[in-house]
């Protein structure tokens, strides 16, 4: 059963979102999607409209192959009310195509420039105040220590560590997706 988002009234005390999450919606966690596949409970254009949950109500988020679908402003948007809704130790999970992998480029729906792994320390607010500060008109969240990481492609499985950094650093397709986890 899906609804409007903006008929959401009563917040569970343990809501959990999955954002953008299809037809693949994780257990336990509320579905969150533009469309109205099976299994989306909340209808949502989640980097345009305002979400309708309460600043702090989330106590964890999930969004994978997600937000590479949205322009940069809607990018500030989705980190933005993110950061509202999360509850203050609540994490996110944020996965998305490393910009090296041609997951990012074969999708016709993904939107130039892809996540790179600079894009995670424009959402900490002291970083951004001393290295990029015209970005504060767009980015109100401020998620401290984004810690990510990269899920290798399977053809390196089993190959040294000194061999999987020098091949994450200087081969296409070494890297499929990046995992970063967000801390409000």
């Amino acid at each position: 059963m899906s609804y409007n988002a903006f008929a959401l009234v009563d917040e569970p005390t343990d809501l959990r979102i999955d954002l953008g999450c299809g037809t693949q919606k994780k257990p336990g966690f509320l579905g969150v999607d533009i469309r109205s596949f099976e299994g989306v409970d909340v209808v949502l254009h989640a980097g345009r409209d305002p979400w309708p949950w309460s600043e702090g109500s989330v106590s964890e988020a999930h969004a994978s192959h997600m937000v590479e679908h949205l322009s940069q402003p809607e990018r500030c948007h989705f980190f933005n009310e993110l950061y509202r809704v999360l509850r203050v130790g609540a994490k996110a999970t944020i996965v998305t195509p490393h910009w090296a992998s041609n997951r990012a480029y074969g999708d016709p729906t993904h939107v130039w420039p892809p996540v790179s792994e600079m894009f995670w320390y424009y959402l900490d607010a002291e970083w951004r105040r001393t290295q990029a500060p015209h970005t504060n008109d767009f980015l109100a969240c401020d998620f401290r220590g984004v810690v990510w990481g990269y899920s290798m492609n399977p053809a390196l499985a089993g190959r040294n560590q000194e061999y999987m950094q020098m091949a994450s650093s200087f081969y296409k397709e070494a890297i499929l997706d990046m995992t970063a986890t967000l801390t409000r």
